[in-house]
């Protein structure tokens, strides 16, 4: 079994391979040929376990990811067997990688729901996830300005910096959510926040939402005009959005969305379903996260570390 630790999954994997990999994960998802099972947690004072695992056929593979969160952070890792065998096939490091893959996430909803002249990007949030948010975005679409905001101003002003570097793209830090997330086309919220940080009433006709920061019902990142005003709604599993989706969980309690109007992805992506109906449609994508997406991204870092020679044999 290889061991691939932290810098070398950085040194492995691209936005683009990321994107790639999520993109085929819910094509398979959506055409039957590829299995997820929820998270699970195991919950002891201070600490929490969380297990997430899946499947694929076609690279013949399954997988699961594991973490931890208590008061010192969180510690990821995601192991790798081959189907028809059941050998380990590796280890990998996994917080870089579970960046990259949700970030991938918005960018193929982004793909298949966004107005396809979709340009200017409104980021609320500017911590670690935001960056692949964005970069997996600009991946898919043609971005001339962006704008950002956080609580921190040093923060969003180093995040603006450093992403206007990286993408060769203008990201133009500003003072509220409100300033962030008007007349732009497509808005991401990813943060920890546990009160909406996005009103529906905001949004421009057209727009685009990804909603990635929130996976747990005790916590919400837009309010309920958001989810009223969306013409679709999808998430990455219908099953799990159930048990971690805060976002949606007032609108259903009011009766102002119901479950069978809310698309997977995997079925956008597989063309089942439409994206975005109209130009003028909001559109809503509600990430939780899911093992699938794990290991599609794992079995392209273990490809490219066999190829290179990178990582440790263990075992």
């Amino acid at each position: 079994m290889l061991f691939i630790n932290e810098d070398q999954v950085g040194g492995l994997l691209s936005m683009e391979d990321a994107l790639c990999a999520v993109e085929q994960a819910f094509s398979g998802l959506g055409k039957g040929q590829a299995v997820n099972i929820p998270r699970t947690r195991v919950r002891l004072p201070g600490h929490t376990l969380h297990v997430m695992s899946g499947g694929m056929p076609a690279p013949d593979l399954t997988g699961l990811k594991a973490y931890t969160t208590t008061r010192h952070g969180a510690k990821f890792v995601v192991l790798l067997f081959k189907a028809k065998t059941g050998e380990p096939l590796a280890m990998i490091e996994a917080d870089r990688l579970g960046q990259m893959r949700t970030g991938a996430a918005s960018g193929v909803a982004t793909k298949y729901m966004a107005r396809e002249d979709a340009s200017s990007v409104g980021v609320i949030g500017t911590g670690w996830q935001a960056r692949s948010q964005l970069a997996a975005v600009c991946g898919v679409r043609a971005v001339t300005s962006v704008k950002a905001f956080g609580r921190d101003r040093s923060r969003r002003e180093a995040y603006c910096r450093e992403m206007s570097e990286v993408l060769g793209v203008p990201v133009q830090p500003v003072d509220s959510a409100r300033d962030c997330a008007e007349e732009v086309d497509v808005v991401i919220t990813i943060t920890s926040a546990a009160q909406p940080v996005l009103e529906g009433a905001w949004l421009a006709p057209g727009t685009h939402v990804n909603a990635a920061g929130s996976n747990a019902l005790v916590r919400n990142e837009i309010d309920v005009e958001t989810v009223r005003r969306a013409r679709v709604v999808a998430v990455d599993s219908r099953e799990q959005a159930k048990v971690e989706c805060g976002d949606l969980l007032e609108p259903v309690e009011k009766g102002i969305l119901h479950w069978d109007r809310v698309h997977e992805l995997a079925d956008v992506v597989a063309g089942l379903v439409p994206g975005r109906i109209e130009p003028t449609d909001i559109t809503l994508f509600e990430s939780q996260g899911l093992a699938v997406e794990d290991v599609a991204v794992a079995a392209v870092i273990y490809e490219r570390a066999i190829a290179e020679g990178v990582g440790q044999q263990i075992g």
